[in-house]
């Protein structure tokens, strides 16, 4: 009987050393590739890029995965015993695998066998982080051998709150949602901070399925699942019943974040920084690299610039009639469940869509846009309102010219059209007809000392059309390009005061003639400098730039920035280039700030995922600004290391005339502000594009309005009428309530009282005379001298309203002397 038990001990012996070498054998196989765990020390998951306006309002994010990282620290207790509930409760006491935890699953799913029941698991989060950051998920007993290894080694380097760290980061929460911070702001719009129990319960139900337990499609599941995370919180006693139970009877409130820009009227502002960073860094960067964003945009300022352009851009549009509806959808029936699918302006949301009910000679009758819940279902109150005549009176005028207009509104609208409506202010259901326009626009707003781009807008809307009509629309800038011309003429000996003939000219070139005119046809005769921008003669400009030289004009314009490379003949003088908005505020606030040269910029800095500057826009120098305390030291000084390219007793003669511009010239009447302003008007060919570029001692703006495809926009729709009113308008909103500046004038500038017309020193009491700046060493001409008079007589009117020109005539520069 002994030998019988020796032999079997024996035998069980071998037996065992067998089983143990198989296992040894294929656990050395196994732990042969394993990966290296120590990669979780420098942990660097794709994180959101965050980018921000200038007074840290968030703008818009960008990511793959939307994900912040928190560090444990910054983690609530409460939400880490959600997850503790809902998934280790005993990840604090074991050693990476919950021994316990395991043998009461494998009893359970042994009980269930059968019952078409899924099995129970059994994965620590150390498991789950061992699998989700160094292993697939295959469902194979070499990975789950895999796993428990690694969750044993893992323990062994790093601390539970370390592994805890990376467990709430990295989990994913459907929706596109990384991490406990992405999650929180995804599904509740909130901080991890500000999430309640119930809130906190739901998200911990998430990771084990988040399709299982969605919150539109699967609210009973989701519920249910959030309730037992409830349940087992109170179990475990991180909350009491009461606060258990009354979690449990809240709502699941799940609130989706909006995605894209998150900051009124910012999309074209925020889509330009989002190519600018791709071109800098690439989209792995923008969509991985958690970058922190801060850009220039002033969101007031952003604000007065849309609703400044947007208004001009209707009113010229509804001047023109009206064209026709969105779509068309059947009123039988529920008419709010396919009005619900027509896609509106979501960055317009003044304006509603709305579907005629019917149609009359007083009024239409209108049922709105009922809105969508956030699981797709059209809620079920169904809101109508009214469009009396008076305010579609717009819409009789057809802009088909061949269809009549109407005479009342049945004419113009039928039961069943779709259209975009906007509540008139104070009115419950009343509301007007509208329709997006098919002009467009840019408007661009700039610090002049710095370049920062204050305020962009691209178009009418963003929904309407991405195309940023700010920074890619290449359009004529007209006679808002003369500046640069007679900038250029008064750095080479001109002066205000010179004269230049306003007359017909021709030129011969190739064999080819030329014959520019003014706009409106006309010449005035001999006019100074002055005039000649004033009143953008066309005539005269071509008579100064064939005077000076086209290569000097083209090394201005280049040097300025308008053109990277331009072709230095006669009509390009005139603005017959192409250029965007944006590089023309740029080329106008050298004349602002005194003829430095500034680097338009939507960017001020932007950060790495640990916070270090890796892009800085402000490249000046401040001597002693991180002194760590006062000891009686002078003040700290900014260096300015900005190109000095253009003189700047020549940039205040330049804004000295573009002064006269607003008071006297083509925008005489249009802009009205309570400070010191500066611009020019410029309308290309056929008034295909209409221009006004301007400025106060501090602001910098311009716009341009055409067609996308440019084509005439109609008489009379010139700089003067359509741009600088748009201009005027903004800059009034833009600079309410802010000191206003002068124009710094340059020491060493001589102001002398001369003829308005002649350019010659006007005696005391002579009419028509005007101060003009003069460099030292210049001043008004002793003669009258006309540059391009070829054997021109001067009018008698001149000749007696101005005994100086009674002088010898002479032709010449009329400058240096």
């Amino acid at each position: 009987m002994i030998r019988l038990i020796g032999y079997l001990f024996g035998l069980a012996s071998v037996l065992a050393l067998c089983v143990a070498a198989v296992v040894a054998i294929y656990l050395n196989g196994v732990t042969r590739d394993l990966p290296n765990y120590e990669v979780l020390a420098s942990y660097s998951p794709p994180v959101t890029t965050r980018v921000h306006a200038g007074n840290g309002a968030l703008m818009a994010e960008y990511a793959r995965e939307r994900r912040l990282f928190l560090p444990i620290q910054a983690i609530p207790d409460r939400v880490k015993a959600a997850f503790l509930s809902a998934e280790d409760k005993n990840f604090y006491n074991h050693p990476g695998v919950d021994i316990y935890g395991l043998a009461r699953a494998i009893v359970t799913n042994v009980q269930n066998l059968g019952s078409g029941r899924r099995p129970v698991g059994a994965s620590t989060i150390t498991q789950q982080v061992a699998k989700n950051f160094l292993l697939s998920s295959d469902q194979t007993i070499d990975r789950k051998v895999k796993e428990a290894i690694l969750s044993f080694r893992i323990e062994q380097a790093y601390s539970k709150d370390k592994i805890l760290e990376l467990y709430l980061n990295e989990i994913f929460f459907g929706m596109n949602a990384y991490g406990i911070a992405g999650a929180a702001l995804t599904y509740f719009d909130k901080a991890v901070t500000e999430l309640t129990i119930a809130e906190t319960a739901y998200l911990a139900a998430l990771p084990k399925g988040p399709a299982n337990y969605h919150p539109f499609r699967r609210e009973a599941a989701a519920l249910e699942r959030r309730n037992w995370v409830i349940d087992r919180m109170i179990e475990n006693g991180f909350i009491t019943r009461e606060e258990g139970e009354e979690s449990k009877n809240e709502p699941l409130g799940v609130n989706m974040r909006r995605s894209g820009s998150s900051l009124f009227a910012s999309d074209y502002f925020a889509e330009e920084v989002r190519r600018q960073i791709i071109e800098k860094y690439g989209d792995q960067a923008l969509y991985e690299g958690g970058l922190s964003v801060r850009t220039s945009l002033d969101p007031d300022m952003q604000i007065a610039a849309r609703e400044a352009l947007q208004s001009a851009l209707m009113t010229y549009d509804q001047r023109r009639g009206y064209r026709k509806p969105i779509t068309r959808i059947s009123i039988e029936g529920d008419w709010g469940v396919p009005l619900a699918d027509v896609r509106g302006l979501s960055d317009v949301p003044e304006w509603k869509v709305a579907v005629v009910l019917d149609a009359g000679s007083e009024g239409v009758e209108i049922g709105l846009q009922p809105q969508k819940e956030a699981g797709g279902q059209v809620v079920a109150e169904r809101v109508t309102g009214r469009i009396a005549a008076e305010d579609m009176e717009w819409a009789f005028r057809s802009a088909d010219p061949d269809r009549d207009s109407a005479r009342s509104p049945q004419g113009v609208l039928s039961a069943g059209d779709v259209v975009f409506v906007e509540q008139l202010e104070g009115e419950e259901d009343r509301y007007a007809l509208r329709q997006p326009p098919r002009v467009q626009g840019g408007l661009v707003a700039m610090d002049p000392h710095t370049g920062r781009v204050l305020a962009l807008v691209g178009g009418f809307s963003y929904a309407q059309s991405e195309f940023n009509r700010a920074t890619q629309a290449m359009r004529q800038p007209g006679s808002s390009f003369k500046p640069f011309v007679y900038a250029a003429a008064l750095d080479t000996g001109y002066t205000p005061a010179s004269v230049i003939l306003d007359a017909p000219v021709e030129f011969v070139s190739g064999g080819q003639v030329w014959r520019p005119q003014n706009y409106g046809g006309g010449a005035a005769g001999p006019q100074t400098l002055r005039l000649g921008i004033e009143k953008s003669r066309n005539l005269m400009t071509v008579r100064l730039a064939n005077d000076m030289g086209m290569n000097l004009v083209a090394e201005y314009a280049e040097r300025f920035g308008v053109y990277d490379k331009m072709n230095p003949v006669l009509a390009m003088s005139l603005g017959s280039g192409e250029t965007t908005i944006l590089r023309m505020v740029s080329a106008y606030a050298v004349f602002a700030n005194g003829g430095k040269q500034v680097k338009p910029t939507l960017i001020d800095r932007i950060q790495d995922r640990h916070g270090k500057t890796i892009f800085r826009h402000e490249d000046r120098i401040c001597e002693g600004c991180n002194a760590s305390a006062y000891t009686g030291q002078e003040e700290p000084t900014v260096l300015d290391n900005r190109e000095q390219v253009l003189d700047p007793m020549t940039a205040y003669q330049i804004t000295s005339m573009m002064e006269g511009v607003v008071t006297r010239g083509t925008a005489a009447g249009k802009i009205k502000l309570d400070r010191p302003v500066a611009g020019k008007t410029g309308t290309s060919n056929d008034e295909r594009d209409a221009w006004f570029v301007g400025y106060t001692p501090d602001l910098v703006a311009g716009v341009y309005v055409g067609f996308d495809q440019p084509a005439p926009m109609g008489r009379g729709s010139t700089g003067g009428s359509l741009a600088a009113p748009i201009f005027g308008d903004f800059m009034k909103r833009a600079t309410e309530g802010k000191p206003a500046g002068k124009f710094i004038v340059p020491a060493g500038m001589n102001f002398i009282a001369v003829n308005r017309t002649t350019g010659m020193y006007a005696f005391e009491g002579e009419p028509d005379t005007i101060i003009e700046a003069f460099k030292p060493g210049t001043g008004p001409a002793d003669t009258l001298s006309i540059i391009g008079m070829d054997g021109y007589a001067p009018p008698e009117e001149i000749l007696r309203d101005s005994p100086q020109a009674n002088q010898a005539v002479t032709s010449g520069s009329g400058g240096l002397f």
